[in-house]
């Protein structure tokens, strides 16, 4: 048993009764009561993907095992949107001499004409999630465009019924958004800033998107990609943008459906609207921000941020021979301490 979403189970309440009415048609196709078991660990998942559908794997571990006689379902393709997983799964019932039924009829996998047509069934439930998705997605790219569609808001800024993206109207939530922006420009690194909110026992607050209570405002300790991504964010120069990361497959984490995002840079972003907000900071003041940071990655390309020591030329100096950022080394001597400049490049490589 399957329906993609949680809402579907709650508002489609006879697909639900239809789907456990199965037990009966296979008590009338000859099996005993007893030996008819109901998998619906899959009620309000997707099938888009057999990894986080534990019904579904239960299924496969079942059919090979040897215990399934037959599978029933409304649309026996539905049980696996994607391809690879509904070949698998005839193929295993196949092997297991185990039979596959839906509304139409009662199909053999070793018989060639069912088998065909099974595989013709499910290449046209994934035509069919594929034109959904398109069909979605060019739905809110459209909205996108003209900055009607209600893109996450970060701490700082709530949505009003209309949709009008305004300034929390709690003005201590505001004061924490504007510290924080002061902050990272008088102090230069996201490291010193929340030292500062640490030390100070500064919270930021946020409004809560789901559960009993939803839309009041939480404090939470800052963190350091909190405040990383504040000050990347776009929205609080006022500019209204969708499309700033994309899904890398092999970055996704089994069980975590939301993992493998990959930010991407500005130039390729969907949509940006400038202006279409309400602006903690100037685009310039942005700019300003990403450039900092950028700059503070203690990378061979960059400068890095100053650290303690004397030494005058950190981020300065380069290798005459391989050309990169030469890194610095500091040794207590009788005299004091004493620095060097240093290449390790070929050492490490």
């Amino acid at each position: 048993m399957r329906q993609s979403s949680r809402q579907q189970v709650v508002d489609h309440g006879e697909s639900t009764r239809l789907q456990y009415g199965l037990v009966e048609r296979a008590v009338a196709l000859g099996w005993a009561r007893s030996r008819v078991l109901v998998i619906d660990e899959d009620l309000g998942r997707s099938a888009a993907g057999a990894q986080d559908r534990p019904g579904f794997q239960r299924l496969v571990t079942e059919i090979t095992m040897g215990h399934v006689g037959l599978v029933l379902g409304i649309e026996m393709s539905r049980l696996a949107r994607a391809g690879r997983d509904w070949h698998q799964l005839i193929e295993l019932c196949s092997l297991a001499r185990t039979l596959l039924a839906d509304t139409d009829g009662v199909y053999d996998p070793n018989e060639y004409n069912d088998r065909l047509l099974l595989g013709l069934k499910g290449t046209m439930r994934e035509v069919e999630l594929h034109l959904i998705k398109q069909r979605m997605a060019s739905g809110r790219l459209a909205k996108a465009a003209r900055g009607e569609l209600a893109v996450p808001l970060p701490a700082g800024y709530v949505r009003r019924p209309s949709g009008e993206a305004v300034f929390d109207p709690d003005e201590q939530v505001q004061s924490v958004v504007h510290l924080v922006f002061h902050l990272f420009e008088q102090l230069g690194t996201v490291h010193t800033v929340l030292r500062f909110l640490t030390e100070h026992q500064v919270q930021i607050g946020m409004r809560e998107r789901t559960g009993a209570a939803k839309g009041e405002v939480v404090w939470r300790r800052p963190h350091q990609t909190g405040i990383q991504n504040m000050l990347r964010n776009p929205a609080y120069a006022g500019i209204y943008a969708y499309g700033r990361s994309r899904i890398d497959p092999s970055r996704r984490l089994p069980g975590h459906p939301q993992s493998g995002k990959v930010r991407i840079a500005a130039e390729q972003w969907l949509v940006t609207i400038p202006g279409l907000l309400p602006a903690y900071i100037t685009v310039a003041q942005y700019e300003r921000n990403l450039a900092r940071m950028q700059a503070n990655r203690a990378r061979a390309e960059s400068l890095g941020a100053p650290r303690e020591g004397p030494a005058l030329l950190t981020g300065l100096v380069m290798c005459g021979i391989c050309h990169r950022r030469m890194g610095v080394n500091y040794e207590n001597t009788k005299s004091g301490l004493v620095h060097r400049y240093v290449c390790l490049r070929q050492h490490l490589t």
